[in-house]
């Protein structure tokens, strides 16, 4: 094979000074044939070192049978069926190569999205277990939403996967961006769409504020790929090396981190998240007046013993409205109750679960209650009992008594056998 500087030599002598084939031949020292093959090229000589072949080749009708009827199967298992004896690295290339055949290829578009029309939200369950208090450690989630014209990140850690609890931290950010995007993407979370259709809760709450929610097809991670890489980069660059003392401390230190994380360039978008997001603000709808519903909400009679459960967790509620029906909310924060529009109990949430939480003014209440009860109940018994023309109360004897005075006496043994048969 002739050099580049031989390729080009032949084609300028004999295209730009009409030197003959014969002659170029002559003065390079190579066969005319060699100068015709050159003429005829358009692009330079390249060296192709000739395939020596690969010791995955005899056992490649193997391979394809294999892969016909399971084209998943890993290179392992392949392996270990077919008796591979060498590295598995060959196996691995040649599968490369052959694998798309049986799979086939599933192509990923490259989407633009324009300012404000789309935000991707997600669950990222981080690993370290959560201080809650009452001596309990616990696996939290963490809301993430990622805005997808500037990529801006934004996450907060919630109580629960509930329902209530997810659309609560969802109104924490967006009260956050000011604005709410056009649509709302999320996978099938079974609070938010795990029938495939967008939960009454989550449509209730989109509808308030004039957005959609858009469930991801099944098993299609990157159909949200934006807020799964947001998932795996607070993963990589955000927990390590920290420590958390409680929920309240993991959401102060994610909001100072991610205050810097927005400001490194995207690579897809080859700008900072910090100086596209008020262009992408500007565009997504303005907050609606009235504030979703969002929180666990329940609406029950108050039992006897004042408390009510959510989460599992017990908080107490005014003992004077027992019997009555009461409206309870708990946000992320507090737990409140309300009877017929009053406020009836207030405390802060715990994140810990199976525990009791107890106003101390409640116990109060239910003693000074039960007291009065115990009093009426007194007096009551006082009132119905019978007196003479002069007052005195008239004397109560039990029955025995009047039995004896009369000399009755009631056997109860039968006087006639019966016979049983």
């Amino acid at each position: 094979m002739i050099s580049v500087e031989d390729w080009a030599e032949i084609r300028r002598l004999h295209r730009a000074e009409d030197v003959p084939i014969r002659e170029v031949a002559r003065r390079l020292g190579i066969s005319r044939n060699t100068v015709r093959a050159a003429l005829a090229s358009d692009r330079p000589p390249q060296y192709q070192r000739q395939g020596r072949g690969s010791v995955a080749d005899e056992y490649e009708p193997q391979i394809r049978v294999l892969l016909a009827e399971w084209p998943k199967m890993p290179a392992p298992v392949i392996a270990e069926r077919i008796g591979w004896p060498y590295s598995i690295s060959p196996l691995k290339k040649r599968l490369q190569q052959i694998r798309p055949e049986y799979v086939g290829i599933d192509p990923v578009d490259r989407f633009v999205y324009r300012p404000g029309a789309i935000a991707q939200c997600d669950l990222w369950f981080p690993e370290p277990r959560i201080p809650v208090g009452e001596g309990q450690d616990r696996v939290l989630p963490v809301l993430v939403m990622v805005a997808g014209f500037s990529r801006t990140i934004s996450a907060v850690m919630i109580p629960s996967r509930q329902g209530g609890d997810i659309l609560a931290g969802m109104w924490m950010v967006l009260r956050e961006w000011g604005r709410v995007p056009k649509t709302l993407v999320w996978d099938r979370e079974a609070a938010i769409g795990g029938t495939g259709r967008v939960s009454t809760l989550a449509a209730g709450f989109a509808g308030t504020l004039a957005t959609r929610i858009q469930l991801a097809p099944p098993r299609d991670p990157e159909y949200k790929g934006m807020v799964e890489r947001a998932n795996g980069y607070l993963e990589t660059s955000f927990l390590p090396g920290r420590r958390f003392t409680s929920p309240h401390d993991f959401n102060d230190q994610l909001a100072e981190w991610l205050v810097r994380a927005n400001t490194r360039t995207v690579r897809s978008i080859s700008a900072r998240p910090v100086d596209l997001f008020e262009t992408d603000r500007q565009a997504m709808l303005e907050l609606s007046p009235v504030a979703p519903q969002v929180g666990l909400t329940t609406r029950i009679r108050l039992a006897r013993d004042y408390y009510v459960r959510l989460d599992t967790s017990d908080y107490s509620v005014d003992p004077r409205v027992i019997g009555r029906f009461v409206d309870v909310i708990a946000t992320p924060a507090e737990v409140t109750a309300r009877c017929d529009g009053q406020l009836v109990a207030r405390h802060q949430r715990s994140w810990a679960t199976h525990v009791t939480v107890t106003d101390p003014t409640h116990v109060e209440l239910a003693a000074g209650l039960r007291s009065a009860l115990a009093d009426h109940r007194q007096r009551r018994a006082q009132a119905a009992r019978r007196h003479h023309g002069d007052g005195h109360p008239v004397a109560l004897r039990a029955l025995p008594d009047y039995d004896a005075l009369f000399g009755v006496d009631f056997d109860s043994t039968p006087t006639t056998v019966r016979n049983s048969s």
